[in-house]
């Protein structure tokens, strides 16, 4: 494709690999986008017959592709969304970026600090711009402790404490979450969302701890972990539960030295303001989602902010502008982070297995 230019004008060329849950996703928010940001969908790839005819349907005339790689053999989009399980996303995006495509893809990056390396020297090689799914930047609660936080609306943050937890993730092809060379664990797969947003608003962690425990496989299935920020500390807990019956819930909490901020997923409204004075509110919050997309027909906020991020990505794109909200390079450091904190839960089980 040769030299891209800063800024694109011209009608940018997609292409999807991997149409399972967050493929079809990723697909329903570019349909959406298509018409604003002028952007076509021409080729997906899924090895799954019925993932694949799901996916094209929504772009007649799409080319279909039965693996990633042979469409990236046949096929020279702007931009290649990458949606494949963990372990394949670093081969695939090095391909991509070696064919001179931009490239989307979702978390976590790389499963190896020897993958996050090759990632940035091929991304140094060839000068495309990666952006990787860490959804939570994007996430307008989010968004909204960061702003606080750095404008000290309510004074100084003094911790912050953040839970993941979903039911046991069986629903992957060939349940590759249940092999920790596939996945990373809870840990790289689940617990990231969180270790990434807090080095995101708070940088990276002077020191911290963690505790750990597993499925009788071995597997690690929890893991929580206490930080230092300088004066601030922060908990965050990834969990994937034994019992299939577990909702998946997202929250945190948030103390500062005038309010605290508390936020649920699994409530309505999910974020409210405790302030010191005894007042509770929940702030409005901007949202590019909350709308119907006229053309396409789809409901926006059933995207949420996978919607929002991938808009920020082609935005980016689009003007040439600098890829501040997740970057490759942050992308990595989150993994290289997560893998420090998987070798700790390692070694926390070990010993009071030996303990024990």
């Amino acid at each position: 494709m040769g030299e891209r230019e800063n800024a694109i004008t011209r009608k940018l060329t997609v292409a999807l690999i991997g149409c399972g849950g967050m493929g079809g996703t990723h697909n329903l928010a570019l349909k959406a986008l298509s018409d604003e940001m002028d952007v076509e969908m021409i080729a997906i790839a899924d090895c799954r017959e019925e993932c694949l005819e799901k996916g094209a349907a929504v772009w007649p005339g799409v080319h279909k592709y039965g693996t990633g790689m042979e469409l990236l053999e046949n096929e020279s989009p702007d931009i290649v969304h990458i949606c494949l399980p963990s372990y394949l996303h670093a081969d695939h995006a090095v391909r991509a970026m070696k064919k001179g495509c931009h490239v989307f893809i979702e978390k976590p990056v790389c499963l190896s600090k020897e993958e996050g390396e090759l990632l940035l020297q091929t991304q140094r090689e060839t000068g495309v711009k990666v952006m990787v799914g860490q959804v939570v930047r994007s996430f307008a609660e989010y968004r909204y402790l960061k702003e606080i936080y750095e404008k000290q609306t309510y004074g100084k943050l003094k911790s912050v404490v953040m839970q993941r937890l979903s039911r046991k993730a069986a629903w992957g092809f060939e349940n590759w979450f249940m092999d920790e060379e596939k996945s990373g664990s809870v840990v790289l797969d689940l617990h990231i969302h969180d270790l990434d947003f807090l080095r995101y608003m708070l940088g990276e962690p002077d020191s911290f701890t963690v505790k750990a425990a597993s499925f009788d496989t071995g597997l690690i299935n929890q893991v929580i972990t206490d930080y230092q920020f300088k004066d601030i500390f922060a908990v965050a807990e990834g969990l994937w539960d034994v019992s299939p019956a577990v909702a998946f819930e997202p929250s945190f909490r948030a103390s500062f030295e005038e309010a605290t901020v508390i936020y649920n997923g699994t409530k309505d409204p999910a974020l409210l303001v405790y302030e010191k004075d005894g007042k509770v509110f929940a702030p409005e919050l901007k949202k590019d989602d909350q709308m119907q997309d006229a053309v396409s027909g789809i409901n926006l906020s059933d995207l949420g902010p996978y919607y929002t991020e991938i808009r920020y990505f082609l935005e980016c794109l689009r003007s040439g502008k600098e890829m501040r909200r997740a970057p490759l390079e942050e992308g990595v450091k989150s993994v290289l982070l997560g893998l420090e904190e998987l070798e700790a839960a390692r070694e926390y089980i070990k010993g009071h297995k030996s303990n024990g």
